[in-house]
């Protein structure tokens, strides 16, 4: 059974970064097309950034382009999500997605596999 794994969130303030990672057990995220999402109390889950399996192609949330860096660190195996300039909206349980299509989605049914997520807290 595929398993994924975040950690890095944590409680920050208006401004800071943080860096959220993924493993996976029985695959390799770095060989899978792979994305982050986020759910925020009493909202839908939402997509924050995608990296195809295929070429490496990343594609952001409007709300999160320019601050958010989404990669992958082949010797580790991992997905990294790189947040930068945090906002107090960015507050939310971040999940990583793997799915299997080829190609970089923000589409919540793109994607099989999910983490239990992690907490991200922005104060302001």
């Amino acid at each position: 059974q595929l398993q994924l794994v975040e950690s890095g969130g944590g409680f920050v303030q208006t401004g800071e970064s943080l860096t959220l990672s993924c493993v996976g057990a029985g695959f390799k995220p770095s060989y899978a097309d792979m994305a982050w999402f986020r759910q925020a109390p009493g909202k839908e889950r939402e997509a924050v950034a995608c990296i195809s399996r295929i070429g490496g192609f990343t594609n952001y949330a409007d709300s999160v382009k320019g601050r958010f860096s989404m990669s992958r660190d082949s010797d580790t195996h991992t997905v990294l999500l790189l947040m930068t300039s945090l906002r107090a909206d960015d507050s939310a349980v971040y999940f990583c997605a793997k799915g299997f299509h080829g190609r970089c989605s923000l589409v919540e049914g793109d994607y099989t596999d999910w983490g239990q997520g992690t907490q991200v807290t922005v104060s302001s």
